[in-house]
């Protein structure tokens, strides 16, 4: 590195320090409360306790994984967690493209807004107070959906505690929460796209459905390869909120995941161990998700990194 390079690069140094100190506080969050505990996955490759605290606990190594898949229902946790978290991936991730599209295309400005403070409020409402409405609505005894059914001659079907109901309508309340909020994003993505693409495209004669598929999409499409890439980081993550306010006995073959597995193995029986080489093992393979996700995007010339 020549003089003037030297020079040059202590020059933006010095004009970026106000950049550099705000960049400050967020860097000592991440180090504090996401690195620093880290430390604390040592727990799974030792038999735990709270008397001899981390490091004077037995070291134990594999054994904690050895007896995760020796039992048949952590298996059925690891398999829940999966097909869940794909499920929802792949039926939530296309809504909000196709919401926020809509609203792209809405003229009248106080409807716009209005729609879009509509679809936006359900994601500040907490997974109790959305639970609590689901279960009143499919409930048997006094629940809306099942007093239109027996009005029109119907039996009282029992929503919450059929497999294939109980599926859909974990899926469809997250879209119905969710789906306004991460629209903003692709909102944003399409303010940004030149509106001479556009009046081109007019200009050539295409229709609406042929500007947003010739046009919106392909804008759209490093947006997407973003936040599906980030996604599939996420894919064996269920939050435990939503899981925990809506799963009841009936469907527990089906709605034990890992976030639930740990709250009643590691909170309430005091088994830490075992719990944190669940967390890890969990953790691992959402990393190799991600990693394999980034591949392929960068195959398609749009990487995370």
């Amino acid at each position: 590195m020549t003089n003037s390079e030297r020079i040059h690069r202590r020059i933006r140094v010095k004009e970026n320090i106000p950049l550099y100190a705000m960049l400050l506080l967020p860097l000592l969050f991440f180090i504090i409360f996401c690195y620093v505990p880290m430390l604390g996955t040592v727990i799974a490759f030792k038999d735990y306790r709270f008397i001899d605290g981390i490091m004077g606990s037995e070291w134990v190594g594999l054994r904690n994984f050895k007896m995760i898949f020796a039992q048949p229902q952590t298996l059925e946790v690891i398999r829940n967690t999966f097909v869940i978290s794909l499920l929802t991936v792949v039926v939530s991730f296309p809504f909000p493209i196709i919401l926020a599209i809509l609203l792209n295309e809405l003229r009248i400005k106080w409807f716009k807004k209005a729609s879009q403070t509509v679809l936006y409020l359900p994601h500040f409402f907490s997974w109790i107070i959305v639970g609590g409405i689901i279960i009143n609505i499919f409930s048997v005894n006094r629940g809306p959906i099942n007093f239109m059914i027996e009005a029109f001659g119907g039996e009282p079907f029992q929503f919450m505690f059929n497999h294939t109901a109980w599926m859909s309508i974990f899926l469809g309340s997250g879209i119905w929460k969710d789906t306004g909020f991460n629209a903003i994003i692709y909102l944003a993505a399409l303010s940004s796209i030149d509106p001479t693409y556009y009046e081109a495209a007019v200009v050539d004669g295409a229709n609406k459905w042929k500007q947003i598929t010739k046009v919106t999409l392909p804008c759209l499409y490093p947006t997407i390869i973003l936040t599906l890439i980030l996604a599939t980081g996420k894919i064996m993550e269920v939050g435990f909120d939503r899981i925990y306010v809506l799963k009841n006995p009936m469907v527990r073959d089906i709605s034990e995941v890992v976030a639930t597995f740990i709250y009643d193995v590691g909170i309430r029986s005091g088994d830490f161990s075992l719990t944190t080489a669940m967390g890890l093992f969990d953790s691992v393979i959402s990393l190799v998700l991600v990693l394999l996700a980034n591949r392929l995007a960068k195959m398609s010339g749009n990487a995370l990194f």
